[in-house]
């Protein structure tokens, strides 16, 4: 991603603003390779990587970063 950051022509800050990561967490995700799931897919999405979640998500085609992290999350069942 830092390869692809710097061929778009992107400082850590604009990539951040644009991707709505914080700064800091890319550049922990830079140095170590440690980020959310979510942080990871908007990066894609901006730096235009998102097809290579393909894989992880079989079946669908997303098209923005809505439709990979803004899924409702299913209530816990509790058993009695």
């Amino acid at each position: 991603m830092k390869r692809r950051r710097i061929q778009y022509g992107l400082t850590q800050r604009d990539l951040a603003e644009r991707s709505n990561v914080s700064y800091g967490s890319l550049r922990l995700f830079e140095k170590s390779g440690k980020i959310s799931l979510e942080s990871l897919v908007k990066i894609a999405f901006v730096l235009e990587t998102e097809a290579q979640f393909d894989q992880l998500f079989p079946g669908r085609q997303p098209q923005n970063i809505d439709d990979v992290v803004d899924r409702p999350l299913k209530q816990r069942v509790r058993r009695k």
